[in-house]
């Protein structure tokens, strides 16, 4: 058998149905998007302070604390000023991940850096997803 390319051995760190669903704005084609296929996360560097104790990075405010989940619909999205390494994970992990830090994050913001960025509280994501 022969051996494999290393395109092929990579995963694709994005999802084309994200990616198209925050062009419309529209949390339930996002939310479908994200019940179908990955999302991309940033990772904490090795030592950093992790505030959910999960190893996904996370911005906190620092006048008020607050913390901000970034996701991505492509990982060329994500600005070089946040951590380089990049999760691709499942939307098991997604809906998991969001109850049980439902609580300390104030916010899910997607491709912050555009070109279509969406803001939604984790608890419209969670009733998105389980819808």
């Amino acid at each position: 058998m022969p051996d494999a390319s290393p395109a092929e051995e990579q995963p694709e760190f994005r999802n084309i149905a994200l990616t198209d669903a925050l062009q419309t704005q529209d949390l339930a084609a996002v939310a479908f998007a994200l019940r179908h296929g990955p999302t991309v996360v940033p990772l904490l560097p090795p030592g950093a302070e992790d505030p959910l104790e999960a190893g996904v990075w996370t911005y906190r405010d620092p006048g008020s604390g607050a913390i901000t989940l970034l996701l991505f619909s492509d990982a060329a999205r994500k600005p070089d000023s946040l951590p380089p390494q990049v999760g691709l994970n499942t939307p098991g992990w997604l809906r998991a991940f969001l109850g049980v830090h439902e609580d300390r994050i104030a916010n899910v913001v997607f491709d912050v850096a555009g070109p279509h960025p969406l803001q939604a509280s984790p608890s419209d994501l969670i009733a998105a997803l389980d819808a």
